[in-house]
This record gives C-alpha cells, structure tokens and sequence, in this order.
C-alpha cells in the first residue's frame, strides 16, 4: 500500500502542474489543499522545492499580488525574475505584471482525488 503524500509532497506535485508561462499564489495551492489559511506553510515548502524530484517549478509560485516574495530563496535574487522573463512574463519591480492575465488558479484545473 502507498503512503499517503506529505503536504509539502501535495504542494510539490500542484506546482509540478503550473503551465510554463503561467503564476499561481501561496494562497490558491494552499485552498486547492483544503488548507486556506496555510499559505505561508506552501510558502516553506517552496523554500525547500530545490531538493525534490522532479524539479518543482517554483518560480512560477508568487505572493497574492503577483510579488516575487521567494526570490531571496533561489541561487541568487535574480533568478526567480529571470525564469519567469524567460517564460514570456514581464517583472518590474519585483512583481509580475498583469498579474491576473497570467494567473492560473489550480481549483480551476486540477483535481486533488485525481492528483493525489
């Protein structure tokens, strides 16, 4: 029998989900969990998605607002801006333009008994 998947396991494999070019928020991997108020806890769990595999993509993971607030987490402050300029989107100080636009909400796409 498999063991049941961690929450920061569940949070690796949403964000394995988002399509390249595409955001999502703390806050909406966290509700797509069934853990609203867990957004800083997604948070964490994207600090320590350079040891997974398969690689999470977690520069497409932003605050609600479309703030690079993890970009201090990566190899060097630029890079989470740089993948994702890299990916089509524009960031000016340190915030994803038309944030909305390229907002991609996981409640809307994906479905946890599917996924997990």
């Amino acid at each position: 029998m498999d063991e049941p998947l961690s929450f920061y396991e569940k949070v690796f494999e949403t964000a394995r989900h988002i399509p390249y070019g595409r955001v999502t928020s703390y806050g909406a991997i966290a509700r797509f969990l069934g853990s609203g108020r867990s957004a800083r806890l997604v948070g964490y769990a994207m600090n320590l998605s350079h040891m997974a595999f398969p690689p999470v993509p977690a520069h497409r993971v932003v605050n609600r607002n479309g703030l690079l607030t993890g970009r201090m987490h990566f190899e060097s402050p630029d890079t989470m801006q740089r993948c994702l300029e890299e990916e089509g989107l524009t960031v000016r100080h340190n915030q994803v333009l038309h944030f909305k636009e390229h907002f991609w909400d996981p409640s809307e796409y994906l479905n946890c008994k599917d996924l997990f």
